[in-house]
């Protein structure tokens, strides 16, 4: 039986439902497509580090209401509309003000020991695309398209796009996407890695759902120590790296889902997770 349960984000530009051990987290600004906003960005920190703290929630989904994913933040807000009391701020308390709103942006979204997806029903711009990438996996509809953004408004980046970036197509590919600010289509996003997979528009949700409700259903400690080594590969060299999923894997031999999924596999059934 499918339970949901409706998460107040304290806003209507958020949304957010619990539904099979998944929140669906999502940005619902469709006239905007779904740009950040002063009330959208906020609520969307909360949900990330709420969600991903929850006991009830095993994975996260994130898309976009309407036919984009987010455009990423508002350009006309960078012009005659600025918020007064930021360029009221000295240059040393704007860079403090952006570098702590990417740690509980992104840097939340990337440090979530959970199973996380984005799903693309269109765009995914500059910061937006940040978002996505942050996320472990990405799946977008076939009318999708992602962009860097900045040096159309002659910007550097943000959000850790980048960092993200480079790691995900490499080098060279992550400059050209940078310097070039093209739009790239679902197509050849999937070719160089920038998404996992494409589907037909009308199944984006549907078939990201079923991907987010099966992580949800697995085995939580070791996914989180998953993601452990996973991140781990990144940082450390082969010896540590290895020493360390050893680690790991040791002490989920002692755990109970082990223990389930061990005897699942001999009375050749589904195995059923307790987190344990």
């Amino acid at each position: 039986m499918t339970t949901e349960l409706t998460i107040d984000t304290g806003t209507n530009e958020l949304l957010c439902v619990i539904r099979d051990r998944v929140a669906v987290i999502t940005l619902n600004r469709p006239e905007a497509r779904n740009s950040l906003s002063d009330t959208l960005t906020p609520a969307l920190r909360t949900m990330i580090r709420t969600c991903g703290e929850s006991p009830d929630v095993g994975a996260l989904l994130i898309t976009g209401a309407g036919e984009a994913f987010c455009a990423g933040g508002n350009v006309k807000g960078m012009g005659a509309h600025r918020d007064p009391k930021k360029l009221e701020m000295s240059f040393d308390d704007k860079v403090a003000d952006l570098q702590d709103r990417q740690r509980r942006l992104t840097g939340a979204l990337v440090a979530v020991r959970k199973p996380t997806i984005a799903a693309l029903p269109g765009a995914a711009a500059g910061a937006g695309l940040a978002i996505a990438m942050a996320c472990d996996i990405r799946i977008a509809a076939q009318s999708a398209f992602v962009t860097t953004g900045y040096a159309r408004v002659a910007l550097s980046g943000d959000y850790g796009i980048a960092w993200l970036l480079t790691r995900l197509v490499g080098t060279s590919r992550a400059r050209e996407l940078m310097f070039t600010g093209e739009r790239v289509d679902a197509a050849r996003a999937e070719a160089i890695g920038l998404v996992n997979r494409v589907v037909a528009d009308d199944k984006l949700q549907a078939e990201a759902f079923a991907l987010a409700k099966s992580l949800a259903e697995g085995p939580r400690l070791a996914l989180r120590y998953m993601k452990d080594n996973l991140d781990e590969a990144l940082q450390f060299d082969f010896e540590t790296a290895r020493d360390h999923e050893a680690e790991r894997l040791i002490r989920l031999t002692t755990t109970a889902d082990h223990k389930e999924a061990v005897q699942a596999f001999i009375e050749k059934r589904k195995a059923v997770f307790m987190g344990k």
